[in-house]
């Protein structure tokens, strides 16, 4: 009989943002893979976790996600994690949750924090209807053609981005999207988390002034 595979949400950055469900089953688990699992490992040391870990990142999603797969084959639980926040989003564990479908190994998702999420409830920008894009292109010319892509789109855009790339995408965001209202959420659930709420152009002043730090979501008023 198959283990199972268990999608587990840990926090975005405060601790404390952990259900019991979410603890019991890294408690219980017969492995528990990390993105890094030495970020992991602060969080499994704060609540006297001490199930195994492996690295699983995306360098390596092919060669140990097929490891993984066998692992669950024969029976072993296995507890899937994040740096932060719900695995599958914008990371790795998309891979190996792809893997375990295709392979008949049963699934279940621990839910818990969501860093989009947070941060588009916190923007004030609709929420009946949005579109997650992720992270844009490291590339300029393709990030730039992702942006055109999004002219027209009328939903909340809602994006993650680097603090290294934060003002290249602002000022590509304003020569083809506008001068829009756009929220940015910053550093959310930690101790200097701010939500900052302008124009395009007015957060270029700003993290011109104050280099960027952290990471950020970044919400795009849709074109009305």
């Amino acid at each position: 009989m198959p283990g199972k595979l268990y999608i587990v949400s840990t926090p975005i950055g405060n601790l404390k943002d952990i259900t019991f469900r979410a603890i019991e089953t890294l408690k219980e688990a017969g492995l528990i893979a990390c993105e890094d699992t030495r970020h992991t490992k602060k969080l499994l040391y704060h609540y006297g976790i001490t199930t195994p870990t492996t690295s699983y990142f995306e360098h390596n999603k092919v060669r140990k996600g097929e490891y993984l797969v066998q692992l669950l084959k024969e029976g072993k639980n296995i507890a899937l994690v994040s740096d932060s926040g719900t695995p599958g989003i914008s990371d790795p564990g998309f891979k190996i949750i792809n893997l375990a479908i295709e392979n008949d190994v049963p699934i279940t998702i621990i839910p818990g924090p969501c860093a989009f999420v947070s941060a588009l409830v916190l923007s004030g920008m609709p929420t009946d209807s949005f579109m997650f894009k992720g992270f844009l292109s490291q590339k300029k010319a393709k990030r730039r053609r992702q942006l055109e892509a999004l002219k027209d789109e009328k939903q909340t855009i809602v994006l993650y981005e680097s603090p290294h790339r934060f003002l290249k995408a602002l000022g590509d965001i304003l020569d083809i999207l506008g001068d829009r209202d756009i929220a940015i959420g910053r550093e959310l659930t930690k101790v200097f988390e701010e939500t900052l709420r302008m124009k395009v152009s007015k957060a270029i002043q700003h993290f011109t002034a104050h280099a960027p730090r952290g990471e950020f979501v970044l919400m795009i008023r849709g074109n009305a």
